[in-house]
């Protein structure tokens, strides 16, 4: 049998595996978890070994071999996102329109953070709604202050956590400068800075929130710490202290062209709560690791926290089976994008959407993205690596069973 790792690897900067490893046990004694708690530290853990298979390769050049192992997919997997932030923004790359593009921020108050963490599918479900309906309210309705109004469309990207993996439910939202008109024949531009003022987003989205916060009322629950906003009583004081408060819409300057669009997607798309090489050290029960102080101008500094402390608060930012994290809008929605773009693309002068993408292969996509040709031997760097044999996936070595789970397996 192949051993996965059930130590720290060997290499000289620590991972997310290397933290369920060493910790998992004790903080799943100490802790209970949903089943897709431990699937997620499973899938992590077994993330390239060969409890998930793989193939031997050969070099053509010098003879030599080395195991190739499978990744494991799992989009909260550090390791794993790469390659489909890749192939994700190469399909975008295509929708662009040749217009400056906006960002804006929309964050909930964390008074509702508690609420949110019971309630993850229909809260943030509540959030992607409330944005939605506030952008299309200020630019579709041409009755608005804002003149001439038109169909609007934009990309959506949900964050759960801040620098220090603390909770923070916000939403970016990338959204071209301009409409296009209701009758589908112009494209009316944005003549602003900003393309709606943040103080009046911020109220409308504030109302239309709590709107649909209240008609799912019935369908939330509120255990433990939060059991009295289950009451009558309770949620009016919840909503009377929400509606006191100034949420926050934040609004960067509009970027300069599709180009600088696609490098903004690649940073905050298919992003996981910590990437690996932000661990600093596992050891002595501490995990520590480095964070931008928003504060003191984006400043890096370091921090370290109990070992379950910091297990704890990466799972706070598990999502829920099936849940999308990144949603179109708009005349971008998936049902009519297509249609939109063309007659978007047609009044702008721009060339039509090709009807394929390249589908490169994984080799030239990470090419692409790092420069490194994984398919050159990094032993004699000249001979071409082929694949020779298939490595069966090792049974009875992944997470689940040296945890002694094996009963949890069987229904992942």
């Amino acid at each position: 049998m192949v051993k996965i790792a059930n130590s720290i690897s060997d290499k000289n900067t620590p991972e997310m595996a290397d933290i369920f490893c060493k910790y998992g046990k004790a903080y799943i004694e100490s802790h209970p978890m949903p089943l897709e708690h431990y699937k997620i530290m499973n899938a992590i853990v077994v993330c390239r070994t060969a409890a998930l298979g793989g193939h031997v390769e050969v070099c053509d050049s010098c003879g030599k071999t080395q195991n190739s192992y499978n990744s494991c997919r799992n989009r909260h997997c550090p390791k794993c996102q790469a390659l489909t932030k890749a192939r994700w923004l190469e399909a975008r790359q295509a929708e662009l329109l040749c217009v400056p593009y906006f960002h804006n921020v929309f964050t909930l108050p964390h008074e509702l953070n508690l609420v949110i963490l019971c309630n993850k599918k229909i809260m943030l479900d509540i959030l992607f709604r409330a944005v939605s309906a506030t952008l299309k309210e200020f630019a579709e309705n041409p009755k608005s202050r804002y003149k001439e109004g038109g169909k609007i469309g934009f990309t959506s990207i949900l964050h759960t956590w801040d620098q220090k993996l603390r909770d923070h439910f916000h939403l970016h939202c990338v959204i071209p400068a301009g409409y296009l008109s209701h009758d589908g024949e112009r494209w009316i531009h944005s003549k602003k800075k900003f393309l709606f003022p943040v103080k009046a987003l911020s109220k409308v989205f504030r109302g239309k929130f709590i709107e649909q916060m209240e008609l799912s009322f019935n369908d939330l629950i509120f255990p433990g710490k939060i059991a009295d906003i289950g009451t009558d009583a309770g949620f009016r004081k919840l909503k009377k202290q929400l509606f006191s408060k100034e949420w926050v819409v934040y609004s960067k300057q509009p970027f300069g062209g599709p180009k600088q669009v696609l490098e903004y997607l690649g940073r905050y798309t298919h992003r996981v709560a910590i990437s690996n090489n932000r661990i600093l050290d596992i050891g002595n029960n501490t995990i520590a690791f480095s964070y931008r102080d928003r504060k003191n101008d984006n400043e890096k500094k370091s921090m370290a926290l109990k070992a379950n402390e910091f297990i704890r608060r990466f799972l706070l930012h598990a999502l829920p089976k099936k849940f999308m994290r990144i949603r179109h809008c708009g005349f971008l929605a998936n049902r009519c994008k297509k249609g939109n773009l063309l007659k978007c693309r047609k009044i702008l002068g721009q060339d039509t959407i090709p009807d394929n993408l390249s589908n490169k292969s994984a080799k030239d996509l990470i090419l692409d993205l790092t420069g490194l040709d994984i398919s050159t031997c990094p032993i004699c760097k000249t001979g071409k690596l082929n694949k020779m044999l298939k490595i069966p996936e090792q049974t009875g070595s992944g997470f689940f069973e040296r945890l002694n789970l094996t009963s949890l397996k069987d229904t992942s």
